[in-house]
């Protein structure tokens, strides 16, 4: 008589055969390759002033995990043209939009679609680890005392010089009640900064790493130490809590000593010159 109980046996078998099959699947699948040094570098110097992988929301919001939340086709669009899915009226870039107070992601300078995948995968790889290395700036939360203030300012000013040679902050940009004809204007106005990237945190990773076109190149290799970032901190702090000066005079105080200087050359340049024939060519006397 034929055994009754026919298939138990050839389940087994191809039970047994899962993990083989498995095993040859997962040898014809190639491994993903690791983020690249490129992809690193650019995400510390373009991203990680407003974003954190794990480490808490900065200007931006907080990447781990967020190729869970959209897929890598939606992330891939919006860091490509931010501002193009937020008009679109997509909910979760509006979602974004309102948490971010009404403030749009820039394009960040040389964004192309094969740059901001590679930049979803890094994200994605980052999330997996127990802790990601742009899980935030160390900087210490220490209370900030006057003494912190005084340094801050001292090398905004540049009357002393960061330790890696950055250029002084003044060169650039300006606050509010710094003395003479005040700072540079190539930059903006730094005395709302710390309430505008709201607080310590936000503020101490954009002066890690600043993201503007203009400041990368000049602060590539010279990056600044934790503790020098916690002095400028604690100065623009400072500015904030001050306010904004009454009147802003820095430009009536150019003109003022620019036509004071001009009018003490030529007063100058009279003394120097009072010898001289004013009415008739030396040449002509000479000869006469």
């Amino acid at each position: 008589m034929a055994p009754i109980f026919n298939s138990p046996p050839r389940l087994g078998i191809s039970l047994l055969l899962v993990p083989v099959l498995a095993s040859t699947l997962s040898a014809a699948t190639p491994a993903q390759d690791p983020p690249s040094e490129e992809s690193i570098a650019y995400f510390k110097q373009n991203c990680a002033s407003c974003h954190t992988i794990g480490g808490g929301r900065l200007t931006g919001p907080d990447l781990k995990d967020v190729t869970a939340r959209r897929d890598k086709a939606w992330l891939v669009k919006f860091i490509s043209d931010p501002k193009a899915v937020i008009d679109s009226g997509d909910p979760y870039a509006q979602q974004l939009l309102s948490e971010a107070r009404g403030v749009y992601m820039t394009v960040v300078p040389g964004m192309t679609s094969d740059r901001a995948g590679k930049l979803v995968d890094l994200i994605a790889a980052e999330s997996k680890l127990e802790k990601s290395s742009f899980a935030g700036l160390e900087i210490s939360d220490r209370p900030l005392t006057d003494a912190d203030v005084a340094r801050g300012r001292a090398l905004f000013m540049g009357n002393e010089p960061f330790a890696n040679e950055a250029p002084a902050c003044v060169s650039c940009h300006t606050v509010t009640d710094i003395g003479g004809l005040g700072g540079g204007l190539l930059g903006p106005d730094l005395t709302a900064a710390y309430a505008r990237l709201d607080g310590r945190g936000a503020l101490a990773a954009w002066l890690a790493a600043p993201p503007s076109a203009v400041m990368q190149p000049v602060f590539i290799g010279h990056d600044l130490e934790s503790e020098e970032i916690l002095a400028l901190v604690a100065f623009l702090q400072e500015r904030a809590a001050a306010g904004p000066a009454e009147a802003n005079s820095t430009t009536l105080t150019f003109v003022i000593g620019g036509l004071a200087l001009a009018a003490a050359c030529l007063v100058v340049f009279d003394l120097a010159w009072r010898t001289r024939f004013r009415s008739v060519r030396r040449s002509l006397l000479a000869n006469y």
